[in-house]
């Protein structure tokens, strides 16, 4: 069994961009950790290079994937997974999560990778799968994941499994964590027509290392009904901070990250969100 992370302050972090390199080492009052995309950071040198290792002088540093695939059909990339291992072993990270989704697929003569995170049907097959591939990573890093749950457009006919008691029996059997993106949940709620507090409710908040926060964009179906989609590129919305307390109430303090990946703010407007975050979290735990 793996050591349980608990490298990150149970406090508030944002997702790195380069832009914002400068002002976090001048800021008077940063956040206190930091996440980046494992992918951006597979390289041998270069400034990507130079600046995480300064960073990482300063900051606690959550390591955060998105081209596993850990959903997949197939193996696992063994040279995907070899970078990855470089990267965790001499940067030493705090945490380490990944996407319950996948993104690649075998083709005859080739593999075809898709620049998404697919959602998959909830069935015993997909449970085993997902549970030897949360293992082959657990054991190529010598160190416990956490695994994310997704944003959903639509639901399997086939699933056999809710979401929230298929990513409880991934931790029972494998002895990962969990990275609860409170967006995600809402997300998913309002296009598939379910209650997020209910699926907060019943989550094993107790395996969750990280919680991710993020903004969404509103749009419509072909029938008219409300569409959200998860794009990392605004603010958190109101129902979300909401369902966020919601959270934060029933589990306590937990490492609480701001993700803003498209459309990029300035500094001040990112740090504002994790500040507002962090009033939260020091309100509700108080």
């Amino acid at each position: 069994m793996f050591d349980h992370i608990a490298g990150l302050p149970k406090s508030t972090g944002v997702g790195y961009k380069a832009q914002h390199f400068t002002d976090i080492l001048n800021d008077a009052r940063p956040v206190e950790w930091l996440e980046v995309h494992a992918e951006n950071y597979m390289g041998d040198g270069g400034r990507p290079i130079a600046q995480l290792r300064a960073l990482s002088d300063r900051f606690p540093i959550s390591v955060h994937g998105v081209g596993l695939s850990i959903g997949g059909e197939g193996d696992l990339d063994p040279d995907h997974l070899a970078r990855l291992k470089h990267l965790v072993d001499w940067l030493n990270p705090a945490s380490f999560s990944e996407h319950l989704a996948w993104s690649t697929h075998d083709i005859p003569g080739a593999s075809a990778y898709y620049n998404d995170l697919l959602p998959l049907p909830y069935t015993d097959e997909t449970l085993t799968r997902v549970c030897e591939h949360v293992e082959t990573v657990q054991n190529a890093l010598g160190r416990r994941m956490l695994l994310e749950n997704p944003s959903s457009y639509l639901a399997f006919t086939e699933s056999t499994w809710d979401e929230v008691a298929f990513l409880r029996e991934v931790v029972r059997r494998t002895g990962c964590g969990l990275l609860l993106d409170v967006n995600n949940v809402f997300v998913s709620a309002i296009n598939l027509a379910t209650d997020p507090i209910s699926y907060i409710d019943a989550f094993p908040l107790e395996a969750v290392g990280e919680i991710h926060l993020g903004g969404h964009e509103e749009d419509e179906d072909d029938h008219g009904k409300p569409l959200l989609i998860d794009s990392h590129g605004r603010e958190v919305a109101d129902p979300v901070w909401a369902l966020y307390e919601h959270t934060i109430s029933r589990s306590g303090a937990k490492p609480t990250l701001i993700e803003w990946d498209n459309d990029v703010p300035q500094w001040a407007e990112l740090s504002a969100e994790a500040s507002r975050a962090a009033r939260i979290l020091d309100a509700v735990t108080a």
